[in-house]
């Protein structure tokens, strides 16, 4: 009968759920189609690499799903009940073991010799017992020369033998040395040297591999226990990010991959992962769909650095730059000094969303103005260098001719301002044409067609942007982070909004009626309200004004008007307007 396994929806996606001791028993029959990850490398995690290693039986530095099933089969053997191994700790009670195995009943041993009377053995008491275990070392030989010299030998080793083999060439013709990189050595001291450091290297090594060996003989019995609490402890933690992603969607608690947390702009990023490859998470990354900054970390009183990518999932973005300064926190409280190297730009928000184009526009207007200003700054300054120094010159061959310098006036070119201003003139007749057939079309509208197009003109330009970030949002996935970090995910790990809103918090101050001493002083209540009504009044003027010499005809285009003057040309006479002397009188007719 087939085992019936504990499904929940997290991330979008139906998972397994690992929530009892009897699920560890029957990994090996859980479909790996099933699995949430496929692989996971054992370093640059927040776990312990040791227990990791310990996992890893190929030594390929990752960890697969037959290495989690064999870890999981191992611990069910030793362990009366693998219930145990949720609480995820490195204490264990001695009666727990299954002293029937005999790899159990060994470490049941060791661990009363250890723990005396205690029924129950952690990991600290047995790695102290290791410790307090003398065991005599071997001295290492005496180096044949100093540290730094063998160190500069290693440095050189490339470049001289390299050397020493064009030189064997050069004497057949097949190449061509540079003499000023020959070696300040001959060929057959550089060798007998060479080789004297890597005698006495094979030496040292075979030292610490004996030295070693009578360690690993001293504390073998030791080992095994070590192994228990190692895997007792991080067992159930690997799981939970491994079948599932049970801790990355759980509020109380952070993913093995989540390295910290990162403070920003009045906010704090709790998605931080490691960069293990700068190139290869920059290439992946942008799959993702999210908002992500790059940063390089370090803490100088410890000298540690590591590089992350945070993923920014609440808030607006304009104050985001390369560059910007900024302060991380690790899991174990360690603060790093941060700086912003890259930025993958994707929607925040719908309202982010909503005025990107209007903030793409205003950088793009200020990036042209500031462009213009520079160079015209530039040319300017140009300019008033060439002219200081003609000046300079030409006052300089006055005095030696002992005359004065006259100051040449150009004349007035009035053809060349004619032109520019009939340009001018031409570009705001244009643009007058233009408001003057926008504001005559939008006059015939009614106040609500008023609003449609207004809304529709929004719509137009933000629509397309909003649009986009819809369908990014819905698809926002942490997997292509994970897979530049060499993870093998076989699940999509959707970040919805509800859920993104988790991962990136934001200042909230409270609402308090203060006073700034500093504040800007504005005009009073009354005064801004009279100005308003004004504004409202003139533009209501303009409008109606507007409105009557439209129905007048004042507007009218002038084909209407000469159209209008023929028809009354051809109207009967006694249709026509009276003459100017329509004041005389015809005579009579006799």
């Amino acid at each position: 009968m087939a085992y019936k396994w504990t499904f929940t929806t997290i991330g979008g996606n139906t998972r397994v759920h690992i929530a009892k001791g009897e699920d560890f028993r029957h990994l090996g029959e859980l479909d790996e189609k099933m699995w949430t990850v496929l692989s996971c490398p054992t370093t640059g995690l927040e776990i312990s690499d040791h227990t990791l290693r310990l996992m890893d039986s190929d030594h390929d530095g990752k960890i697969r799903i037959d290495e989690v099933v064999a870890t999981a089969n191992y611990l069910c053997a030793v362990l009366k009940d693998p219930e145990i191994l949720l609480e995820e700790k490195d204490a264990l009670k001695i009666a727990d073991l299954n002293e029937e195995n005999a790899d159990a009943k060994q470490m049941a041993d060791v661990a009363r010799k250890i723990a005396g009377e205690a029924e129950t053995i952690d990991l600290a008491a047995v790695k102290a017992a290791v410790t307090a275990i003398a065991v005599e070392q071997k001295p290492l030989p005496e180096a044949p020369l100093a540290a730094d010299i063998i160190a500069a030998i290693h440095a050189n080793e490339g470049d001289y033998n390299a050397w020493f083999r064009a030189a064997e060439l050069e004497k057949m013709g097949l190449a061509v040395t540079d003499p000023e990189k020959q070696p300040k050595i001959t060929e057959k001291d550089w060798k007998k040297l060479t080789e004297k450091v890597a005698a006495y290297e094979a030496e040292v090594a075979a030292v610490n591999a004996a030295n070693q060996a009578a360690v690993d003989a001293a504390t073998g019995e030791y080992q095994p226990l070590i192994k228990l609490l190692h895997l007792k402890r991080d067992f159930y933690t690997l799981l939970k990010n491994y079948i599932s992603f049970q801790d990355f969607y759980n509020k109380e608690v952070k993913a093995i991959f989540q390295c910290g947390r990162l403070v920003i702009d009045q906010r704090a990023c709790e998605l931080c992962v490691r960069v293990a490859d700068a190139g290869k998470m920059a290439a992946e990354a942008s799959k993702s769909g999210m908002y992500l900054l790059f940063c390089d970390c370090e803490n100088k009183p410890q000298g540690k650095k590591m590089s992350i990518v945070a993923a920014m999932t609440q808030g607006d973005i304009h104050n985001l730059e390369v560059g910007k300064n900024c302060i991380f926190y690790d899991r174990n409280g360690l603060d790093y000094d941060a700086v912003v190297t890259k930025i993958i730009d994707n929607p925040i928000s719908i309202r982010q969303a909503f005025w990107t184009p209007y903030r793409k526009f205003a950088n793009w207007v200020s990036d042209l103005v500031n462009k213009s200003v520079a160079e015209k700054e530039s040319k300017g300054l140009e300019d008033m260098k060439a002219n200081a120094t003609a000046a300079t010159e030409k006052a300089k061959e006055n005095a030696e001719k002992g005359g004065k310098a006259e100051q040449q006036k150009p004349a007035f070119d009035i053809a060349k301002f004619a032109g520019i201003f009939a340009a001018i003139g031409m570009a705001l007749g244009m643009i007058g044409t233009a408001l003057a057939a926008v504001a005559s079309g939008l006059a015939d509208l009614k106040w609500w067609q008023l609003l449609i197009v207004f809304a529709a003109i929004i719509l137009v330009i933000s629509g397309p942007s909003m649009l986009l970030a819809y369908f990014k949002l819905r698809r926002r996935n942490l997997a292509p982070v994970l897979n530049a970090n060499g993870w093998a995910v076989n699940a999509e790990a959707i970040i919805n909004v509800p859920f993104g809103v988790t991962l990136t918090s934001q200042a909230k101050f409270p609402v308090l009626k203060l006073k700034d001493p500093f504040a800007k002083k504005g005009l009073p209540a009354w005064a801004k309200i009279l100005i308003t009504l004004a504004v409202l009044l003139v533009i209501a003027c303009g409008i109606g004004a507007y409105m009557y010499f439209t129905q007048t005809g004042y507007f009218a285009p002038k084909a209407e008007v000469e159209c209008v003057e023929a028809a009354q040309a051809e109207a009967p006479a006694e249709q026509q307007a009276p003459v100017e002397n329509a004041g005389e009188q015809a005579p009579a007719a006799e």
